[in-house]
């Protein structure tokens, strides 16, 4: 599996962090019932974290599950931002797991072991998106395709007004 998506998905979302990091407003306010940035980056850093444990059940020929319902748990949010040290450090643990993610996922895996059937449960705002078996390398590219592009956005949508629109363009 090529692992070039994924590795572009995560330099994508670490300089959207960077740059809202960067920009001078040490606590950017987030519009009503969203995230600031430190959640965002702690919710994905339990994603990841997530998908590194349901990888490496697969790779190590045991079963496996796949649910995000903990990455979205405020209480758990708020703890991974205190243990990783606030934005830096959660900037730094996703580099980490990104590092891990296309290592694992890439060259790592057979296609037998990509193609193994994950029981998933896949929730985003409350409301249920997945809740059936999909392929392991389903929940890789998922991160790819949608999670952190998604994230990203969410991210540069934290920068004052017209600033997050140059940043996306990177």
């Amino acid at each position: 599996m090529d692992a070039t998506p994924l590795r572009d998905a995560y330099r994508a979302l670490l300089d959207a962090a960077a740059t809202v990091a960067d920009s001078g407003d040490t606590n950017p306010v987030p519009p009503a019932g969203e995230w600031n940035a430190e959640q965002i980056l702690a919710h994905v850093a339990i994603v990841n974290a997530a998908t590194i444990a349901a990888i490496s059940c697969v790779a190590a020929g045991a079963n496996t599950t796949y649910d995000n319902r903990m990455a979205h748990d405020t209480w758990t949010i708020e703890r991974v931002i205190t243990l990783a040290g606030g934005n830096a450090g959660l900037q730094d643990r996703i580099r980490h797991q990104g590092d891990a993610l296309c290592a694992l996922g890439g060259p790592m895996l057979s296609e037998a072991e990509l193609d193994t059937l994950v029981p998933t449960l896949l929730l985003s705002n409350g409301k249920v998106l997945v809740d059936q078996t999909v392929p392991l390398r389903d929940l890789i590219t998922g991160l790819a395709e949608v999670e952190l592009p998604g994230h990203t956005k969410q991210l540069l949508a934290l920068l004052p007004d017209g600033a997050g629109a140059g940043a996306e363009a990177m």
